[in-house]
């Protein structure tokens, strides 16, 4: 399932990826899975899967490489399945055949998919993990996932992931997203809203489970990319993933 960013949000629109629903499961990460070899996993085994691989991966630092360059992005350990489920997909080289399919500018560019893809990762949804320590401010890396109506608990996309480009909001702005939300920010991340940007529109939406440590140049060329009407890139764009030792 390939996510789209449209009109502010990141929804559903289905691609040639989707597992079938025949897809043979594990119910726990089997001594079969390796580095490149993924288990297809399902709604019901996700949390169980997820919650045994990161208890077994510590990794917490990966680097996603484009013709542009490299953005390297550190994913936060108080997002646990979040993190295990980027990792896993890392190092298996599920992300390796992926592209930055959607840019938004002064928004969001997105990631994850390809039409090209081969490998599969199963037909499942990541439960939500907001932390209010993680806002959307520029530089943030975030999971897209389905709408509301059809995705009332809010789980996160199994792959579909974006990095934040907004730019800086006004006071009033960031009141009345406190309130549409209801959240309160820190000082710290009241200052970061209004002098570095974000998208506190997405705060409470969608979860945070990262950010650009290094590379945020290389994110702003390929917001630069010329696109179609469907906020597609006209040249692709693709990145692979690898995780990186601290």
């Amino acid at each position: 399932m390939r996510l789209f960013l449209l009109a502010g949000f990141l929804q559903a629109t289905v691609s040639c990826n989707q597992a079938s629903d025949g897809t043979t499961v594990a119910t726990t990460e089997t001594p079969d899975e390796t580095d490149q070899q993924l288990v297809p996993l399902t709604t019901d085994n996700v949390v169980e899967v997820l919650t045994a691989y990161e208890k077994k991966h510590t990794d917490s630092l990966a680097v996603i490489s484009t013709r542009h360059g490299d953005i390297k992005v550190r994913l936060y350990k108080d997002t646990p399945l979040h993190r295990a489920n980027f990792v896993r997909l890392t190092k298996a080289g599920f992300y390796n055949e992926g592209e930055f399919y959607r840019v938004v500018k002064d928004f969001a560019i997105q990631g994850g998919d390809s039409d090209e893809r081969q490998m599969k990762q199963g037909p499942y949804k990541i439960p939500q993990e907001f932390n209010p320590r993680h806002i959307h401010k520029r530089g943030a890396l975030a999971m897209a996932r389905y709408g509301d109506e059809r995705n009332p608990d809010k789980e996160s996309s199994s792959h579909n992931f974006y990095i934040v480009t907004g730019q800086p909001v006004s006071e009033d702005e960031l009141r009345a997203f406190e309130a549409q939300h209801d959240i309160q920010y820190t000082p710290e991340q009241i200052k970061t809203y209004l002098e570095v940007g974000g998208e506190p529109g997405l705060d409470t939406e969608y979860t945070v489970f990262g950010e650009v440590v290094e590379g945020m140049d290389v994110v702003e060329k390929i917001e630069q990319e010329p696109v179609d009407a469907s906020d597609w890139p006209r040249r692709v764009v693709k990145h692979t993933v690898k995780v990186v030792n601290e």
